[in-house]
């Protein structure tokens, strides 16, 4: 895929991934007589002739609607800032024990970074991609608003977007509900109307995932043991394994004669923390065990989307989790050190922050590298990663 072009002229250039959203995206903007060009992100080099990533098969359904829609199109590729700015972070993350969320770095790092840098050099006025997410622009200010859908919103995994990349966005699906968008796919004989959405991480695909991490990390296996460190099987490797996991632990029936077996006897067991110190995976019998759940949690990396912090202790709703309903909670400083903003480029330098967040109520399987979200209304204000 080249990173030339023939279409400098056009004022929004779509990202086009060959899905349903982002097809309906650049249908709306040429409904609205735009000059409308694409791109297809190719992300992902390795494995391709395996057939796990179906690039080649997004990049021709990408080509095919923008043949439909009578716009410029062609592939670049960003799988060296894909593999340098997310993928080495991912394999980090899981190296040290945390359950990273790639798409929210991808989102940061390569869609609204790299290919917004790329879109306007190509002359483009504004980028468009198929988020289910909105932006308003009030008085100068642009705030990320969820998506109209609400079992669609994506604002939770766009919370890194600051002003800038805001103010050269557009979001057209995010003021639709999902079946409105197969709806008029289908009307305009897209031919991604009835396309199956993507689930899970690309370089990942269908495969096996404890596979495929074991070619770039090596596993070290060890034991699962209850709280009171009753031995009760073996794990393959702590990064395998996130909190709250109920499937794949492979922890069949147990003969004991404590009390507390007795009492748990029947119900499934859960992922409730891990000793890297010792290698052992923690786990519980029953979803509402203690464990399982979190009154608190300290966050680092803040991001706000308006590139101000808001004056901390901060009451607002979080999510700890993707499609998780808003949770009620207080935001505090737990350093002096609180983010600043610096417009001075296309986009946001920030200093290291932390804070403490506590919940209303207790929280199920807050998870470490993932991301906590914070909200007021349908408004999203930013988030860091939890510690």
């Amino acid at each position: 895929m080249s990173k030339q072009t023939n279409h400098p002229q056009s004022s929004i250039i779509v990202g086009l991934s060959g899905g349903v959203d982002s097809s309906v995206t650049a249908l709306l903007l040429k409904q609205q007589g735009l000059d409308v060009a694409a791109i297809f992100m190719k992300n992902w080099n390795e494995d391709d002739d395996e057939g796990y990533c179906p690039a080649e098969e997004d990049f021709a359904d990408a080509q095919s609607i923008a043949a439909e829609l009578d716009i410029p199109f062609h592939g670049v590729n960003f799988a060296p800032e894909y593999w340098d700015n997310v993928f080495s972070y991912f394999l980090s993350e899981y190296k040290a024990g945390r359950t990273p969320n790639p798409d929210i770095l991808c989102n940061k790092e390569i869609k609204f970074k790299v290919f917004l840098d790329y879109a306007l050099a190509q002359g483009a006025q504004k980028i468009a991609t198929g988020h289910y997410a909105r932006v308003k622009e009030q008085d100068g200010q642009f705030f990320l608003l969820k998506g109209k859908d609400n079992n669609k919103d994506q604002s939770y995994f766009l919370y890194t977007l600051g002003q800038y990349p805001l103010s050269k966005t557009l979001f057209p699906v995010g003021e639709l509900e999902k079946s409105e968008v197969r709806h008029l796919a289908e009307k305009f004989h897209l031919a991604t109307w009835d396309k199956k959405d993507s689930t899970g991480i690309c370089f990942i695909g269908e495969r096996d995932f404890a596979k495929f991490l074991s070619q770039y990390l090596p596993a070290k296996p060890g034991d699962m043991v209850t709280p009171d460190g009753e031995v009760v099987g073996r794990h393959q490797g702590l990064m395998y394994h996130t909190l709250g996991q109920r499937k794949g632990l492979g922890i069949g029936g147990r003969k004991s004669d404590s009390d507390t077996a007795k009492i748990n006897a029947g119900l499934p067991w859960f992922t409730a923390q891990k000793d890297l110190q010792k290698n052992q995976l923690i786990v519980v019998q029953g979803k509402d065990h203690p464990l399982l759940y979190s009154k608190n949690l300290t966050a680092s990396k803040l991001h706000w989307v308006s590139g101000k912090a808001p004056t901390l202790p901060f009451q607002c709703m979080a999510k700890t989790r993707y499609r998780q309903p808003d949770q009620a909670c207080t935001i505090s400083a737990i350093e002096t050190t609180i983010k600043t903003t610096i417009e001075t480029s296309t986009h946001d330098t920030e200093k290291p922050s932390n804070c403490m967040v506590e919940f209303d109520s207790p929280q199920f399987a807050v998870t470490p590298g993932q991301s906590v979200v914070f909200y007021q209304g349908e408004v999203c204000l930013g988030g860091g990663v939890i510690n």
